[in-house]
């Protein structure tokens, strides 16, 4: 089942979740630029966690339609996948809808159509929740080694396995932290299927805190730079190393239709309530439409 755009929610959850982060997220100080804020306390961020529960697809104004006649032509670049260059397909574009950004934090959707992919990337000092809305998507996610432990014979990390599963809706929202959660993660939709995010703070080049794509390998391939022994099974164990190569994302921007606008609460600085470029969220890295 897809998903198509309903004018005029019903609805004020998606006002009254900015809210409840604006009180969850403070801006973070000038003398503090770059820095990455602590996560919230747990009950805090289960506050967030049970509201977004709620939101229901009409509350952001998505509702039962076919976006499988909308196709796009285009192709994803799998030069994150070993030994592949691209894979040429036709296929319609994943759909960004921003919702509400500021320096502390972001709301948005992404739309997935079938077999879609956003490849393994990271979230430097970031607190993610995220709530799938409708369909099914198959997540890989990994938390780094600590203290890091090195592959000898080329530059990847290990990293635990934290989740190899599948998200159907409806499902609680996930979360995940800094250093645990599965801070890195990979999407393939099942089927059409739409993501509800919260990054706290959201990506910024302007302090550092970039996206960075990553190649995973199994732990067998490679060997630790000294003698590493690791618990449990080893196949829950990876190698990931940073892809330096542009990963192209066939992705657009769409139009969010849900609450017509966020009422901004007064003294707020650095917000960006208006349009957005899906750019800005994996610089140097999208094929946009």
């Amino acid at each position: 089942m897809a998903w198509g755009v309903l004018p005029r929610p019903p609805s004020s959850r998606v006002q009254a979740l900015y809210e409840l982060c604006r009180r969850t997220f403070p801006s973070p100080a000038p003398s503090a630029a770059g820095a990455s804020p602590s996560p919230p306390p747990a009950e805090a961020i289960r506050s967030i966690s049970s509201l977004m529960d709620t939101i229901t697809p009409v509350d952001v104004g998505l509702r039962d339609d076919n976006l499988e006649n909308d196709r796009g032509h285009g192709f994803f670049e799998s030069n994150f996948l070993k030994g592949s260059a691209r894979v040429a397909r036709w296929a319609q574009p994943i759909t960004y809808l921003h919702i509400y950004e500021c320096d502390a934090f972001s709301i948005g959707i992404f739309c997935l159509p079938t077999s879609a992919v956003i490849p393994l990337h990271d979230h430097p000092g970031m607190t993610v929740l995220s709530k799938i809305l409708y369909g099914s998507m198959h997540v890989k996610s990994y938390d780094w080694i600590e203290p890091t432990v090195l592959a000898s014979s080329q530059p990847a990390r290990l990293a635990k396995l934290h989740m190899d599963d599948v998200w159907t809706a409806p499902c609680p929202t996930s979360v995940l932290y800094p250093q645990s959660g599965g801070n890195l993660h990979c999407f393939t939709s099942v089927s059409s299927c739409a993501v509800l995010d919260v990054l706290a703070p959201p990506y910024s080049e302007d302090v550092g805190r970039i996206c960075t794509y990553f190649h995973d390998y199994p732990f067998s391939s490679l060997s630790a730079a000294g003698h590493t022994k690791v618990a449990g099974n080893p196949d829950n164990y990876a190698w990931l190393e940073a892809i330096t190569t542009p990963v192209s994302i066939y992705m657009r921007s769409g139009m969010y239709t849900g609450t017509s606008d966020i009422r901004i609460l007064q003294d707020e600085p650095g917000q960006q309530g208006s349009a957005w470029d899906p750019g800005c969220l994996f610089a140097d890295s999208i094929a946009l439409m």
